[in-house]
């Protein structure tokens, strides 16, 4: 099993331009498995992780419901603000400047997990990390993602998770709220959840933090939670 993971940062990329290039790898891996399997070889299969961030871009899932979207699409414009349909999971959320957006792009089979134990490691990667800043990040039973106060009626959401799998293959992934303008939250009703906040790392804070040393930490508890190392 290969545990090393190709780290990149791709700096801010529009959203489709970033779709195309983590399909890229996807679908790389994804026939390196399909070959290994139709001609009985072993060729180790790579992973991948992916930071960047996305110009303003509102993105709706599989399973999201348009009407998530509280703007007229004609008055997304205005907004600079464009809308996508992707291929994730979950419902519709927000991408911006300031949040840092992870994609794993990896073999779970590398790593010896299924989608639900991926799943709550990339959650318990960002709680690490927000206990870095002091801040307690928490699952909410039955809501993909991190969240703070849980289970309270102030509960709010830092960060997003949706993915999408194929042959044990990830692509898409988590979205965290650094600063973030949570004005553009106004308009959805993130993941679909009504009567809940958003936040920021900076909100929490009353401080910006550093984006590069927030990534670090990323890298650093990513590492230690899968047991895999980055090469550059």
């Amino acid at each position: 099993m290969n545990r090393y993971v190709k780290l990149m940062d791709w700096g801010l990329t529009e959203y489709n331009e970033a779709l195309e290039r983590q399909r890229s790898y996807f679908d790389e891996i994804k026939q390196i498995k399909i070959n290994n399997r139709r001609k009985n070889t072993r060729h180790p299969t790579p992973n991948y992780f992916i930071f960047t961030e996305h110009p303003h871009v509102y993105t709706l899932g599989k399973s999201g419901k348009p009407e998530h979207l509280l703007l007229p699409e004609e008055a997304l414009q205005k907004h600079r603000v464009s809308f996508v349909h992707t291929d994730r999971g979950g419902d519709i959320t927000y991408h911006g400047p300031g949040q840092i957006v992870g994609y794993p792009v990896i073999d779970l089979d590398n790593f010896g997990i299924d989608i639900i134990q991926y799943i709550r490691m990339l959650e318990e990667v960002i709680i690490k990390v927000l206990g870095e800043y002091g801040i307690k990040g928490e699952r909410s039973p039955g809501e993909t993602g991190v969240w703070l106060d849980a289970g309270r009626g102030s509960a709010r959401k830092i960060c997003a998770i949706g993915v999408r799998t194929s042959r044990w293959v990830t692509m898409h992934g988590f979205a965290l709220n650094v600063t973030t303008d949570l004005s553009y939250f106004n308009h959805i009703i993130p993941c679909g959840i009504r009567n809940k906040g958003v936040t920021s790392m900076e909100k929490e804070l009353g401080r910006k933090p550093d984006l590069a040393s927030v990534k670090k930490q990323i890298v650093r508890h990513f590492a230690d939670i899968f047991n895999c190392e980055f090469e550059l």
